[in-house]
């Protein structure tokens, strides 16, 4: 699998998306089970940062399990209804988890430009979104250093963490609006406005990898309802 050319944008997408469709088929502990087990395997060697993955993981568990708790109480406290619930939701998530960390901004807009012909200027303020996004977590942690420095900072008493984390989120979005109008005249600047024809800044193959993910991510949408 390593010689392969990494898979595309397009082709993870898919793969994040497509196997919610099998979700639904998902109404005992077993197939669930199975289920998982085929998610890990289908799209567990694709993965480079299993940091990010399994923060991922985190909020899906925390998810599954709210859903496994309510659906005790109010579902007849049956312990396959309960377990089916929450394995649907992390056969929602796993697949997110293990390759969305795999798509970069820039590559994605590339692809759905080239490859799916979605208007430009959509596509280029999407990117650029997406990349702002990516940076937000380092973006608050420079606000916090900044704070702290100024003794600001969130050590004390939970009022003044509290006090301190509104002040932080005021900065921050003082700090990202500053950067999105900067953003924004720049692009205007190089004619993002108005041009009619545009080129991109990389290529947008289909390699086997891609068809490799796309081929399990519908096996994946189809299992759950083959083992029902």
């Amino acid at each position: 699998m390593n010689s392969l050319t990494p898979p595309g944008p397009l082709s993870l997408l898919a793969g994040c998306l497509l196997p919610v469709a099998g979700a639904f088929a998902i109404r005992a502990v077993e197939p669930g089970l199975l289920g998982i087990a085929a998610e890990l395997v289908a799209f567990g060697w694709l993965v480079r940062d299993w940091r990010r993955t399994l923060r991922g993981l985190v909020f899906g568990a925390v998810a599954a399990a709210g859903i496994a708790f309510t659906t005790w109480l109010y579902g007849g406290q049956d312990p396959n209804t309960t377990g089916a619930a929450a394995l649907r939701i992390l056969y929602l998530v796993l697949p997110s988890a293990l390759l969305a960390p795999l798509i970069r901004p820039s590559q994605l807009a590339d692809h759905l430009a080239q490859r799916l012909h979605v208007p430009a200027r959509g596509v280029v303020a999407a990117s650029a979104a997406l990349q702002r996004l990516d940076l937000i977590g380092e973006s608050w942690r420079q606000v916090q250093r900044a704070r702290r420095s100024r003794g600001l900072g969130a050590d004390g008493s939970p009022l003044r963490w509290v006090r301190a984390s509104a002040g932080s989120a005021f900065a921050l979005l003082v700090v990202e609006l500053r950067r999105s109008g900067m953003l924004a005249v720049a692009m205007d600047a190089r004619g993002f406005e108005g041009a009619a024809r545009r080129t991109w800044a990389e290529g947008a193959p289909w390699a086997a990898a891609d068809t490799l993910v796309l081929t399990l991510a519908v096996g994946l949408a189809m299992l759950p309802w083959l083992l029902r």
